[in-house]
């Protein structure tokens, strides 16, 4: 790899960074670890052509251009801690990586308001998380997050609740958009 090509990889990873926390090489791999998947499995699970999988891993393209992967990429991340966590068993995380291969990417409001992953599983819905998913998702559809960022900067010092709700809900991890949904309800 040439020296404007180990620059450019490295600019896509500075961004990934930005806009999901992480390069997504270093996020995919470890959903496959924690999943137990390889990489082709993940690339059909996320919606995803291996070569993109590849390309997206590597640093060679910097972003998701499909918000429905996106919102496959946190669901598997929410399950992967569950996993660790050892609230759910290998068979249940099978039939939940399923359920989010063929029911992610539409409205999380959708139709499946009973359950979360999959109604065979009976797991309870968290009404909470489902909401805060589809903030971010609609936020994350419109902007990205250096851009989100950039706006929260702008509003700081005459709007600072829009602002911090931007840099929350725009920016930031699901479980801190969920506490402070919590926190501001009621």
């Amino acid at each position: 790899m040439d020296s404007a090509q180990q620059e450019a990889t490295e600019k896509a990873r500075e961004q990934q960074t930005t806009w999901y926390g992480e390069p997504l090489g270093t996020l995919f791999r470890r959903l496959i670890a924690d999943l137990g998947l390889n990489q082709a499995r993940l690339a059909v699970v996320l919606g995803l052509s291996a070569p993109m999988l590849s390309q997206l891993m590597s640093g060679q393209r910097a972003k998701i251009g499909n918000p429905a992967v996106v919102q496959r990429v946190r669901a598997l991340q929410e399950l992967a801690t569950d996993v660790r966590a050892g609230h759910m068993s290998a068979a249940e995380a099978t039939a939940a990586m399923e359920e989010i291969r063929r029911n992610s990417g539409g409205n999380v409001l959708g139709d499946r308001a009973g359950t979360v992953r999959s109604g065979s599983l009976g797991i309870p819905a968290n009404p909470t998380k489902r909401v805060v998913r589809e903030i971010q998702a609609l936020l994350r559809s419109v902007s990205d997050a250096t851009e989100i960022q950039s706006a929260s900067r702008l509003l700081a010092d005459s709007h600072p609740e829009l602002a911090e709700f931007l840099r929350i809900y725009g920016i930031a991890r699901t479980r801190e958009a969920v506490e402070h949904y919590e926190s501001h309800q009621g």
